[in-house]
């Protein structure tokens, strides 16, 4: 079983605390984010997970913890996304720099190959031009050599939930937004695509789109996984599962998973984030988390079954 922690919200970053406090109890409640009644109780028992998906943009607080889960065998590793955007529309993130030596120092720690950059996702607008993208990738990744071998990246969705909260922090900036996916944005999109290629190259990246219908494959990127039952199994030499989680997207190629994450629940507030997608119910959820309850959020009284494997319904 793999356990993604969490593409809700930022775990490692908000709750390392409380997910250590899971992982030493064993179990965690995974709860619908469609039907708060629906509640699972999930193992963590390292005989039970193939590996952990972390999802984080400042993932430090969990480093010391680290030994701890390599202690426990629990297999891990990072989706740590590192963009160049300012305040505007990452407004409460560390600075760049720290960042950067947060992602060097997991490398360090953890090994590059499970440290994925993810530069993600590309907003082309009226200060985010393609030649900007270009230029800070290119900054980026020769900062970054050495700290992963993967790169993924995605578009903004424009028509997705987070484009709203995007449009509304931009107001009044005077910064206008392109769909860089429209017919007409093309060229754009055949330059983004061929200037992130060689650069990858240059740097040993392998580059994967994630979740994009745009196939990309003549300019030798391709489609990615982020839950990724083959680089787990590369990774750990553990049979995961390789079953398309048909809970996600279509165009979204991860295995299943148990996200221990929910909704509108990330201190980070970025401005673009679908996950964060009604910025009223962040501080309301996040009044709701127990440092003691399985659930990041609420509380669930009931008994249940621990889930031991999403692959053949286990229970003990």
């Amino acid at each position: 079983m793999i356990i993604s922690a969490s593409r809700r919200t930022d775990i490692p970053a908000f709750h390392a605390e409380w997910f250590m406090t899971r992982v030493r109890e064993g179990f965690f409640h995974r709860v619908n984010p469609f039907n708060s009644r629906q509640v699972t109780a999930v193992s963590l028992k390292p005989q039970d997970v193939d590996a952990i998906c972390f999802w984080s943009k400042n993932p430090k607080p969990l480093f010391r913890h680290l030994d701890e889960l390599d202690r426990r065998g629990l297999n891990y590793y990072f989706q740590f996304t590192l963009n160049p955007y300012d305040t505007t529309f990452e407004p409460n993130l560390p600075p760049q720099e720290e960042r950067i030596d947060t992602m060097l120092e997991l490398a360090e720690r953890t090994g590059p190959e499970r440290v994925v950059w993810r530069y993600d996702p590309i907003i082309l607008s009226s200060v985010t031009a393609v030649e900007w993208h270009l230029e800070k990738l290119d900054e980026l990744s020769g900062q970054l050599r050495q700290a992963s071998r993967r790169l993924v990246i995605s578009f903004h969705d424009f028509y997705g939930r987070g484009r709203g909260r995007l449009q509304r922090a931009l107001r009044g900036t005077g910064i206008m937004l392109e769909d860089i996916t429209a017919r007409e944005q093309r060229v754009a999109l055949e330059q983004i695509a061929r200037g992130f290629k060689m650069i990858a190259d240059r740097d040993n990246l392998e580059i994967f789109t994630c979740s994009e219908e745009l196939e990309l494959a003549d300019f030798g990127i391709g489609h990615g996984a982020c839950v990724d039952g083959s680089l787990i199994r590369s990774l750990f030499g553990v049979n995961a599962s390789l079953r398309k989680d048909k809970n996600q997207r279509k165009a979204c190629n991860c295995v299943e998973s148990a996200d221990m994450g929910s909704y509108n629940s990330c201190g980070f507030k970025c401005a673009y984030c679908y996950a964060n997608f009604n910025e009223g119910m962040i501080e309301s959820n996040l009044s709701r988390h127990y440092p003691d309850s399985p659930a990041l959020l609420g509380r669930y009284e009931g008994l249940l079954e621990i889930i031991t494997s999403l692959d053949k319904g286990k229970k003990r």
